[in-house]
Parts: structure tokens; C-alpha cells; sequence
């Protein structure tokens, strides 16, 4: 029993879509020269005024038949020729690049993201695959860098309370220490610790599904802004550093309050957090456009490198020295005030020009429709409110 035969080639399948277009070029051209040449061929004789024989005119169609079978049978043999040449040609080209896309998609597969696959100049749609799959790679080796570098910061941010806890579970049970106001105080404190991580990240994949913005309603912004810079007042205070809050424009927008005050206050910690003794930090809100208010939280304190700027509102994302461990938080809660401004139909950004010159967090938001302080937009992200918020 013979065994079972594989797929034909990129080549084979070339020639052999070349042959039957030739033999059926070739097989029509026959069928035309037999059925309409020796009529035509006769009609020009008669006209000619040539009246062969019978004998002769036998002849004549035979000659003609002879020529014209010898005629396409050279046709066919060139056009063969020049068939199989083409289809190698064209086969190994674009056989070429294929391998190398198969061979990057093995690579990517075996867990070797950096792979990417050269442009070959095989084709517009060739060219096209070779780009969507070289972006994809290169997303993939993102994201992977990304969860490498999660998993690191999960695994520091967990492993100081859980050895300070197993240190003094070990110093209880042999009787170096007592249980006291001091001991329950570090033991509240690194529990505390740990809880906050796992709340930040079950708030993080929440924000990201919009499933934290559970009461939107038409309100106006000035107060949740006020709101937040007096909760903070006496933080900055103790630190020295000066808080400022203009309301420029107290336009109505369409959100959930607790959210949106969670926004800014996690706005308002991070540019504390990186903000010396001395330094200022100014809350404003201002137009952004007839339909767009914008509330920003600008620092005079550690800034951002150009280079971090993308990054900042990545999951636990550090870039150096001023954004590291050592000031306290998790590194989510700007990727959850991202999240949630996103989820509220606006965006969050950051511009910063340079460390040591201080930073700037923008959060866009549409204003709702009717709004004092302007044109609204003729939709918003949310359901129309039911009631408004006092």
C-alpha cells in the first residue's frame, strides 16, 4: 500500500496552473484555426481568382492544417518553456520570503520574540505580511518584557513583608520576642502592606474593563477637584511642599465623583511623592477644546527622562532612582487613573522636560451636554443620569 502523498509545492502548483493555462490557450487556438481557418483560407483563394483543383484544393488544406499544427505545437513547446521558467522564478521568490515568515513564526512560537522577518520585495501583499507580522512580534516582545518585569516587581514588592512577617512569626515561636504594641504595630503594617498589592492590582484589571466606574452622572468638576486638593492640604503641609488649586472653569462633566476623585488623588500622592521640601504643585482646571475640560497636576519636583515618558503609566513601572521603590505606593495607581479616565470617555498624559525640571499630568475629560462652561458633546460614554448628585 503506497503511502500517503504530501502537498504539492509552491513550485508545482506555479507550473501546473501555467501548463493548463497554456494547453488551454493552445487547445482553443486549435479548435478556432480548425473550425474557422480552411473556410476563410478558401474565401481569400475564390477571391484571388485562384479555382484549384480538387485534387490540388486537398493539398492546399493539408498544407494549411500541416503549417498550422506545426506552428502551434512550437507555440506550445515555447510557451512551456517560458511558463515553467516563470513559475520557478516567481515560486522561489515568494517561497523565499515565506520561509523566512515560517521561520520567524517557529522562532516567536519557541518563545524568541526578537525574531523578524526581512522585506524581500516579493510583493505589495508579501511586503504587507511581513510588516503585520513584525509589528505583532515586536508587541509580543513588549509584552513579555512587560511581564518579565511584572512578575520581578510583584515578587520585590511581596518579599519585604513576607520576611519581616516570617521573621518575627520565627521570633515569637522561639521566644526572642513578645507579642507587644510595638510587634502588632509591624505586623499590621506589612499585612496592610500586602493587602494594598493585592487591592491595587484586582483595581488595575478592574479599571481596565471599566467595571470601577459603577455611578456616572452629569456633575460639575470644581467641586471634586477643591474636594481633592483640601483631603491632601495637610499632607503637603508636613512635607513643605505648597499645593495650589485654580478652577478656571467649573464645567459639567458626565462620572462617576468617587472615581474621579480617586483619579486625582492618586495625581495629586505621585507629585507629593517625587516633589522636594519647598517645591510647588499646582492643581488647574481650564478648557481643552468647546467640548473638553482639562484638570492638570503640575510638580516642580524630580521630573521625568524623555525616555520614561511612555512608560509611566505602565503596571509597576520604575524608571530610575527618582521613581523607585523607596518612595512608597505600589507603581499602579497610575495605570489605574489611566484606566479610569480612558473609562470615562477622556485620556491621561504626562510631559515632563527633563529630571529636575518637573512634570505635568493632563486628565482630558468631554464635558456634558449643556454644560456652563460650554458646548457640550451631543454624546457622552455613559447613560443619560438618572439623578444628580448634591
Amino acid at each position: 500500500m503506497s503511502g500517503r502523498r504530501g502537498p504539492r509545492g509552491l513550485a508545482a502548483r506555479f507550473l501546473l496552473a501555467q501548463l493548463l493555462v497554456v494547453g488551454a490557450s493552445v487547445l482553443a487556438a486549435v479548435l478556432v484555426a480548425s473550425v474557422l481557418g480552411p473556410p476563410l483560407f478558401h474565401e481569400h483563394l475564390m477571391r484571388a481568382d485562384v479555382a484549384p483543383l480538387s485534387s490540388q484544393l486537398l493539398h492546399v488544406d493539408r498544407a494549411y492544417r500541416d503549417a498550422g499544427l506545426w506552428t502551434l505545437g512550437a507555440g506550445l513547446v515555447v510557451a512551456l518553456a517560458l511558463a515553467a521558467t516563470v513559475s520557478w522564478f516567481l515560486a522561489r521568490r515568494i517561497r523565499g520570503s515565506l520561509r523566512a515568515l515560517a521561520d520567524a513564526a517557529s522562532a516567536v512560537a519557541a518563545g524568541r520574540y526578537g525574531a523578524r522577518v526581512p522585506s524581500t520585495g516579493a510583493g505589495a501583499e508579501v511586503d504587507a505580511l511581513a510588516e503585520a507580522f513584525n509589528t505583532m512580534a515586536a508587541r509580543l516582545d513588549s509584552t513579555e518584557r512587560t511581564r518579565r518585569r511584572l512578575i520581578a516587581d510583584l515578587a520585590h514588592e511581596m518579599r519585604t513583608p513576607v520576611s519581616v512577617l516570617a521573621v518575627y512569626r520565627d521570633a515569637l515561636d522561639d521566644g526572642v520576642a513578645a507579642w507587644d504594641e510595638t510587634t502588632a504595630t509591624v505586623v499590621s503594617d506589612q499585612l496592610a502592606r500586602l493587602t494594598r498589592l493585592v487591592e491595587d492590582m484586582h483595581d488595575v484589571s478592574r479599571a481596565e474593563e471599566a467595571g470601577l466606574v459603577a455611578d456616572p452622572h452629569a456633575q460639575p468638576l470644581g467641586p471634586i477637584v477643591r474636594s481633592a486638593a483640601e483631603a491632601h492640604r495637610e499632607a503637603y503641609a508636613a512635607r513643605g511642599v505648597d499645593l495650589e488649586a485654580d478652577v478656571r472653569r467649573d464645567a459639567a462633566v458626565v462620572g462617576d465623583r468617587d472615581r474621579l476623585g480617586q483619579v486625582l488623588d492618586n495625581l495629586l500622592t505621585n507629585a507629593l511623592r517625587h516633589t522636594p521640601a519647598g517645591g510647588r504643585v499646582r492643581l488647574t482646571v481650564d478648557d481643552a477644546g468647546p467640548c473638553t475640560v482639562a484638570v492638570s497636576v503640575a510638580d516642580t519636583g524630580d521630573g521625568i527622562p524623555a525616555e520614561q515618558l511612555p512608560h509611566v503609566f505602565e503596571r509597576f513601572y520604575r524608571g530610575d532612582t527618582a521613581r523607585d521603590r523607596d518612595h512608597g505606593g505600589s507603581g499602579v495607581g497610575l495605570a489605574i487613573s489611566r484606566a479610569l479616565a480612558e473609562a470615562h470617555g477622556g485620556t491621561l498624559t504626562a510631559r515632563s522636560d527633563g529630571p529636575g525640571r518637573g512634570a505635568v499630568f493632563t486628565l482630558a475629560l468631554p464635558t456634558a451636554p449643556g454644560s456652563p462652561g460650554g458646548r457640550g458633546p451631543t454624546q457622552t460614554p455613559f447613560p443619560p443620569p438618572q439623578e444628580d448628585i448634591p
